[in-house]
């Protein structure tokens, strides 16, 4: 999972390669992956002379992992394996707490499971009480803590950056996504809204002021009418986001 294509995905790393370094003792946990060539400073010579490495493959492995040191906050937090955290909660919580730090902290502060900081993160659209339990209580169990505190300590991780589309139409208006979405997956929709500056929400309401619905779509569609609310098509909305046409999504 760690070096999986939406976490690390260190070319050449995958789940042969970690299983035989851990056999070797030279990988017992994430932080070990990047200590490895500065630990056994002859550690392509070590490794080449292994089944199935030469000094090139030794090589193109050590770069390809100094390669990934730096990496994105959401792909950080999926590469940990909280359980119930995915790519989608891992890229909503990135974009709430913006840095490691801010999240870390905030972790901290809701042990207890009340308070404001825990009111904050139940309050992120996406994340219920399952999963929010499952990132609070990993930040707090003193083993997992290090382990992640070690990694952490490996890396260079790039903070969330609000990049929004300036002078977008879109800007603070609440969008909702509903029915089987065919031309892109839920999380692709919601950084395409997010990017011009709206705010995607799980039901239609009175404040909602665009409906992208797919097909099935039933009682939130069937809402948004009753409403008044303007309901696009999954092709109409890529349209209107892709020509940046936004003047007449008001």
């Amino acid at each position: 999972h760690f070096v999986s294509r939406g976490a690390f995905d260190i070319d050449g790393l995958g789940n042969k390669q970690i299983e035989q370094f851990y056999q070797l003792g030279w990988v017992k946990e994430p932080a070990d992956i990047f200590k490895l060539k500065l630990r056994y400073e002859n550690g392509i010579k070590r490794l080449e002379n292994r089944d199935g490495w030469g000094q090139k493959s030794a090589n193109n492995l050590f770069n390809a992992i100094e390669s990934k040191r730096t990496i994105p906050l959401n792909k950080m937090l999926y590469a940990l394996g909280i359980r119930h955290v995915g790519e989608t909660s891992a890229t909503l919580l990135s974009k709430h707490y913006k840095s490691f730090d801010n999240l870390k902290k905030s972790m901290n502060e809701a042990k207890s499971l009340e308070g404001s900081s825990w009111s904050d993160l139940m309050s992120i659209d996406g994340v219920g009480e399952i999963l929010a339990k499952a990132v609070v209580q990993i930040f707090n169990n003193p083993a997992q803590r290090q382990i992640i505190d070690n990694l952490v300590e490996e890396l260079v991780i790039e903070n969330e950056i609000e990049n929004i589309v300036s002078g977008s139409p879109l800007e603070g208006m609440v969008v909702v996504f509903t029915g089987s979405l065919e031309l892109m997956t839920r999380s692709e929709a919601k950084i395409s809204a997010e990017k011009f500056g709206a705010k995607v929400s799980g039901s239609v309401s009175k404040k909602t002021d665009l409906v992208v619905s797919g097909p099935g779509a039933g009682s939130k569609e069937k809402k948004a009418i009753e409403l008044g609310v303007k309901v696009l098509s999954e092709s109409e909305w890529l349209k209107l986001i892709n020509l940046n046409n936004l003047s007449d999504a008001k």
